[in-house]
C-alpha cells in the first residue's frame, strides 16, 4: 500500500495523533484514474468545509498539490486522505496551536458486481439510526461508528448496502452512500442538516439533474415515500451510481432516469 505523511512516504503514525484517540478530523475517499483523482475540485469544496467548520489551520493550496503528486504515483485506484488535528496532550481541548496532519493512503479500486449497476442491489433495512447532530451534519469526520455498526448487521453478500434512517424513522442514506428518489419525474434526495454526509457524488447528480432541467427537491423522506417512489438508487465517488431494486419485499424497476443519470455519471468517472 502506497502511503504518505505529511507529503513524505511513512507507514507509522504518532499514537498521539488526535484522529485516533477522538476522531478529529476529516477524510476523503477519491478515485483515480490514470494518475488523475476524480470529482477533485468537489472534494476539496467538501474539505474546505470541514476543515472551517472544525476550525482546523490548513493550506488547501498546498493539500492539493501534494494529493496530485500523491495520485501521479498512485496511478490507478483510491486516494484516502485523511486531515486530523495533529499530535495533542491527554485531554479534550485542541492543542494551540494547532499543527495539521496529513495522511494519504493509496489502494486497488474495489471491484464490484457488474450486475450491481446492471439489475440493481437489494438494501438491508438497518437497525442502528443516525444521531443528529448539526454541527456535524454533512462533514465526513472521523468517528464512522454508527457506519461501523450498521454495515455489523448484514453477512449476506445477496445485500449490496444497507439502508439508514434517522431517529426519528426518516430515511437519510446507504452506509457508504447517498440515497434518491424518483417520483413523478422529480429527484428527491434526504435533507441533510441534522445529520447524514453529504456525498461528493450526491453533489454532482444533484449538479447534472439541475443542468438537464429535472426538479430536485431535498427534505424529508419518510418510508411511506420511499416504498412509493418510481425509482430509487444510490451514488458513491467511487462506483458511480447503483439502482436499487429491492428492500424488504418491495420491488422497484431500473427507470430511465436512473439509466440516463448513470451513464452520464460513468462518462464523467471513465474519461
Amino acid at each position: 500500500m502506497l502511503s504518505w505523511v505529511d507529503g513524505q512516504p511513512a507507514a507509522q503514525l504518532s499514537v498521539l495523533d488526535r484522529g485516533l484517540a477522538y476522531g478529529d478530523g476529516l477524510f476523503e475517499t477519491i478515485a483515480v484514474r490514470g494518475g488523475q483523482p476524480r470529482l477533485l475540485a468537489r472534494h476539496l469544496a467538501r474539505l474546505d468545509d470541514g476543515l472551517r467548520r472544525l476550525r482546523l489551520p490548513l493550506d488547501l493550496g498546498e493539500l492539493e498539490r501534494e494529493l496530485l503528486a500523491f495520485c501521479a504515483e498512485l496511478g490507478e485506484g483510491v486516494a484516502k486522505l485523511l486531515v486530523t488535528r495533529g499530535e495533542g496532550a491527554r485531554g479534550y481541548a485542541p492543542p494551540q496551536p494547532t499543527q495539521p496532519r496529513r495522511i494519504l493512503l493509496g489502494s486497488p479500486m474495489p471491484v464490484y458486481p457488474a450486475e450491481h449497476a446492471d439489475r440493481g442491489v437489494r438494501l438491508f433495512p438497518c437497525v442502528t439510526r443516525l444521531a443528529e447532530q448539526p454541527l456535524l451534519a454533512g462533514l465526513k469526520h472521523l468517528n464512522r461508528l454508527e457506519q461501523v455498526l450498521a454495515r455489523s448487521e448484514w453477512q449476506d453478500p445477496a445485500y449490496a448496502e444497507g439502508l439508514m434512517c434517522d431517529g426519528a424513522g426518516r430515511v437519510i442514506e446507504g452506509v457508504y452512500s447517498n440515497l434518491f428518489l424518483v417520483k413523478d419525474g422529480r429527484l428527491l434526495s434526504a435533507d441533510l442538516s441534522r445529520c447524514g454526509v453529504a456525498g461528493v457524488m450526491r453533489a454532482e447528480v444533484l449538479a447534472q439533474a439541475a443542468a438537464l432541467g429535472i426538479a430536485v427537491q431535498l427534505g424529508d423522506i419518510s418510508r411511506a415515500d420511499l416504498l412509493a417512489a418510481d425509482e430509487v438508487f444510490l451514488c458513491n465517488s467511487l462506483y458511480g451510481i447503483w439502482p436499487v431494486r429491492e428492500l424488504q419485499g418491495h420491488d422497484w424497476s431500473v427507470g430511465p432516469l436512473t439509466r440516463k443519470l448513470q451513464g452520464i455519471i460513468r462518462s464523467l468517472l471513465d474519461s
